[in-house]
This record gives structure tokens, sequence and C-alpha cells, in this order.
């Protein structure tokens, strides 16, 4: 099945090497539905707000839409790492980034990844690895994960133009599941496969992009 003519473009941005290796071997690239870019973006929200802008400036991403995924700290009590978290928002000092397709993806997720637990709510951002008390204020202000780039993708993928944004994140860290150090990542066999996994999602909800409105 060949491209869409003149379909946008869909970027898949993340920030660590394992998380785009798994996404690079998640299957199927979605040409189906239009070129597909996953561009890692190294850590931090000012790496990756730099990343993306400097990603979408180029004219064959300009009207790219923009998913940002990898891996999360999930901040609510019960929380297993595997959940998956769809943003409704991401949210930082900066302010908020409405997310389009929640609902879509999230229903998706729960379809290709049965028995794994989808939440949904607002996604905070952080310069730094939150732990203890800090997760519990983030979780106060209705928040229920945080992660160092995903409110920094969204909010640079829009200072660079109008386009659909979302985000979706594996929980490898949660309340009572805290990891040690980041490094340990690489250890998280299962988020790895959930984050693979999810990929044939992303490319459904660029697809629901290009249905036309009633």
């Amino acid at each position: 099945m060949s491209a869409t003519p003149g379909a946008a473009p869909l970027l898949i941005a993340c920030a660590l090497g394992i998380e785009g290796f798994a996404l690079r071997t998640g299957g199927d690239r979605g040409g189906a539905y239009g070129p597909v870019t996953v561009l890692r973006t190294g850590m931090g929200p000012a790496a990756a707000e730099r990343a993306v802008g400097k990603a979408l400036a180029g004219p064959a991403l300009r009207e790219a839409a923009v998913l940002a995924t990898g891996f999360c700290a999930g901040l609510a009590p019960g929380m297993r790492p595997g959940d998956l978290i769809v943003a409704e928002e991401t949210r930082d000092p900066h302010g908020g980034t409405p997310c389009v397709g929640t609902g879509l993806l999230a229903g998706e997720l729960g379809r290709v990844l049965p028995g794994r637990t989808v939440h949904t709510g607002p996604l905070a951002g952080s310069d730094h690895v939150v732990r203890g008390r800090e997760r519990q204020d983030l979780y106060a202000t209705g928040a229920i994960a945080v992660d160092m780039e995903s409110a920094a993708t969204l909010r640079g993928a829009l200072r660079a133009g109008e386009r659909p944004v979302a985000a979706v994140r594996v929980v490898v860290d949660a309340p009572e599941h805290e990891l040690v150090r980041i490094g340990t990542v690489r250890g998280g066999i299962s988020a790895f496969r959930v984050l693979r996994a999810a990929l044939p999602v992303f490319y459904e909800w660029h697809r629901s992009l290009l249905l036309p409105r009633r």
C-alpha cells in the first residue's frame, strides 16, 4: 500500500537510545499513511524543544504531526511498570498544551495491548528525575505521570506551526516501584516491549488525522 499523496508526515519524538531502538524495531514504519520519522532528541526539556524545532524547520517535516513518546514516571498509587499513559494535555512551568485524539489512542492501545492498563490525564513536565515528596506534590495537581521531554516537545512543535500533537508514555517508575537511577531503564524489558507494541497505534492516530471531517 503506497503513501497517501500529499499526506502530512508523522514525527515521533523520544529521548533515549533504548526508546528509539524500540520504535525502530516495532514493525512497518506506517508508510501507508505518509512518511514517518523517529527523532531521538536527547534528554531534558531544552534538548527536546531544540531538536524538535530544528527538525520541523526543514521542508520535509514542516507540516508534520508530532507525537512524543518513551518512558515516564507514574504518579498515581497502584501504577505499575508497563502501564500506559495517554496525555490529555502536557503541563510544565511554561503552561499547558492540549493533546489531539486522546480517546482514539487510549481505545486502540487497550485493544492492541490487552491486559495493560491505560491511564488518561495530564502529563507533567520536569527538568529532573522526580522522587518522593515531589512526586506526591505533582500528583496533587492532578497530573498522573511525569517525564522530562513531552511538554517541551509539544510546545516546540506548536511554536514551529499549528499541527496535531499528542503524547503517549510507558511507565517504568511508579510510587511502589521507584527506579534507583535512570540507567535502570535498560533493564525494563517489559516497558520496552510495550513501547514497541504500541507503534501501530501511533500510525492509526496519524491515519485518523488524514480522514475527512464530517
